[in-house]
């Protein structure tokens, strides 16, 4: 692989100094009327350099059909659901407009699906049956400090009531007992009976722990008079005998600071087949900016989000079945920042790389481990390298799944801050002791850089920003190949389209990449002119397209158990040195926990090859793989879909 790249490197070093050598031949005049646009075209389009760097080109959709688009999957019928929801638009959701669509990469067709509600910054995995589970959104957009014109924050309410649970209704008011100040609930809440607790040694009753619920309150006038500095307990009306002696609120300093966004507890799964979203029920939590991420059994683990109060949920984990389509609470609590990078390791396990996309305490759920739902125990793994910068940071399980070997990639510091980092980091999860070790750089800090996985096992790195959301025209207009064997970079060619927050990447059946969305702040080094969103779609096409041929495959079955084997046709057979299952990309935010890429043991008997799927149902989720061979040029087949049940 050390020699290949570097053969590359040499190659693309010749062609351009050729092409320098050739134009400089001739009279300068010409050469500067050509001009340095013209040449760069020149350059990219020679078949020499393609098949050497790649090639990238842009994809504009009708104006009809464009979008905002937040959040992209790839559906087992091979076709990309692009969600936008309100797109990151506040117009949009006030009018309640929500967007979908369905692009064939195929036939080039889009299709608008109805979008039941605001599903920007929701969650998102693929499930058992192909279905995708989307759980989340947006209930309300943020306020920003100036914009807010009533004095709020959270009110969390006590009911010292062991018998019986409370609901308080929306419009329920809260008078404070020392500020004499009145806020009212925005939403019903309820609130669980206290707790009894007891001496575990005598048995002897000790004590009530009240039951906690929490609300966004509002004071019922505009003006900075109404707002408070200081906790204070509060009244609550409309409550009469014990129920008014056991229910009260407590806030701390209810102001006219910013508002974050607030999420939603709806959750819905998209038939790629029906083309349409089907209800299921409802998280018990709101979440906006949670994580999905499949278990080994089939179910769901959600985490994290901004609840109904824009508060991070506080550590509120919860699981859903497919079968029963109902979500239940993990047993213990544990808190992460918003999308954290959570990866289902061959234990059972789940890894946490540190990456996530940023709301949440700055001191806490921020170290990377390994988490234990089960007990809820947390080992901490030690050695990364700049861990103050995590935040949009890419992490990305590295091929094959099995070695177990994660990378997590750039990021920066907490909130809008401007530090970004260059790094890469490597942890071997299956070491004796794991800790993180310091990959190849990038040529700059980066945040928001995009990991994908390639069924040659490169996984191709692009795109960014040096500054949060591409402040200061920061974009990065650089892609590499990264390679596990040697552990190198490979620069290729150069995206046409910047990328940074709210982007993400596809695979493709056919080994091409797509990538959709950004989100910049300003356009301008001056920050002055308000960026726009990216609207337009970018494939990738790797070097491995541009060779003479490619390796067939066909004739399989459709269904592969675990631990079983499918025999497929391919001309090619006896070429083959490598078979990958890659899951298919649910990817947002620069979050993509669903994408792996599993080596296949296999058997080539003249134009027949024999592929066994391993057991481990932890390495091998329940649901739909594109299954590729790839030659000993690294050239890959196009996927066959093959369903692991």
């Amino acid at each position: 692989m050390k020699d290949r790249a570097g053969r590359r490197r040499a190659r693309r070093f010749a062609i351009g100094t050729a092409v320098v050598v050739a134009l400089a031949g001739m009279n300068g005049p010409w050469l500067y009327r050509f001009g340095t646009e013209k040449y760069h075209q020149y350059k990219i389009n020679k078949p020499e350099y393609k098949a050497a760097n790649g090639k990238w080109e842009i994809i504009e959709f009708p104006e009809k059909y464009r979008q905002n688009t937040i959040h992209a999957a790839l559906l087992r019928t091979g076709k990309v659901l692009l969600v936008a929801g309100s797109g990151n638009n506040q117009d949009n959701f006030d009018a309640k407009q929500f967007d979908t669509r369905i692009w064939d990469p195929v036939k080039g067709t889009i299709k608008k699906v109805p979008t039941p509600t605001d599903l920007f910054c929701t969650g998102h995995t693929q499930l058992a049956n192909g279905n995708l589970l989307i759980a989340g959104g947006t209930k309300r957009y943020e306020k920003l400090k100036g914009d807010v014109t009533k004095a709020g924050g959270l009110m969390i309410v006590h009911n010292e009531n062991p018998d019986k649970p409370i609901t308080l209704p929306a419009g329920t008011k809260f008078t404070g007992k020392e500020n004499k100040k009145t806020f009212v609930s925005k939403d019903p809440v309820l609130v669980p009976r206290a707790e009894k607790v007891f001496d575990k040694a005598t048995g002897r009753f000790l004590r009530n722990d009240p039951g906690i619920g929490r609300i966004y309150v509002e004071a019922q006038k505009s003006g900075r008079q109404y707002e408070t500095g200081t906790q204070d307990n509060y009244r609550v009306h409309g409550l009469s005998g014990a129920d008014a002696q056991n229910t009260y609120g407590i806030a701390q300093k209810l102001a006219l600071d910013k508002k974050d966004f607030q999420g939603i507890r709806d959750a819905f799964e998209f038939d790629p087949v029906a083309e349409k979203y089907i209800k299921v029920d409802p998280m018990h939590e709101a979440r906006w900016y949670p994580t999905l991420t499949t278990l080994g059994d089939g179910k769901i683990l959600s985490v994290s989000g901004l609840d109904d109060i824009g508060q991070l949920v506080p550590g509120k984990n919860e699981i859903y079945d497919p079968k029963t389509k109902e979500w239940t609470y993990t047993e213990e609590t544990r808190q992460f920042p918003t999308y954290p990078a959570l990866f289902l390791m061959q234990n059972g396990k789940i890894f946490y790389s540190g990456a996530n996309a940023g709301y949440g305490p700055d001191d806490v759920g921020r170290d990377p481990g390994i988490w234990d739902v089960e007990t809820n125990k947390f080992t901490k793994v030690p050695g990364l390298s700049d861990a103050n910068m995590l935040e949009t940071a890419n992490s990305v399980l590295l091929p094959p799944a099995q070695d177990e070997k994660y990378m997590v990639i750039g990021g920066g510091g907490v909130g809008e801050s401007k530090l970004s980092s260059e790094k890469t980091r490597i942890v071997d999860l299956k070491a004796d002791d794991p800790k993180f070790v310091d990959g190849p750089s990038l040529d700059k800090g980066t945040r928001y850089p995009q990991a994908s996985i390639l069924p040659d096992d490169s996984v191709l790195v692009s795109g960014g920003s040096e500054d949060y959301r591409g402040r200061s025209d920061s974009n990065i207009l650089e892609a590499r190949l990264y390679h596990p064997d040697t552990n190198e970079f490979e620069r290729v060619a150069d995206p046409l389209v910047g990328r940074n927050y709210h982007s993400g990447s596809i695979l493709l059946p056919d080994g091409r990449m797509m990538f959709f969305g950004s989100d910049s702040l300003y356009a301008d080094k001056a920050n002055t002119k308000p960026g726009k969103f990216e609207q337009r779609i970018e494939i990738y096409t790797p070097p491995y397209l541009y060779r003479d041929s490619r390796p067939d495959l066909s004739g399989g079955p459709q269904t592969i158990e675990r631990g079983e084997s499918g025999t497929f046709t391919s001309r090619a057979a006896e070429s083959v040195k490598k078979v990958r299952l890659i899951r298919p990309s649910a990817s947002t935010h620069v979050t993509d926990v669903d994408q792996r890429s599993i080596a296949l043991d296999f058997e080539a008997d003249g134009d027949k090859l024999t592929v066994t799927v391993p057991e481990n149902k932890n390495l091998v989720q329940s649901g739909w793989y594109m299954m590729f061979v790839t030659d000993g040029e690294g050239t890959p087949s196009k996927a066959e879909w093959v369903h692991v049940p």
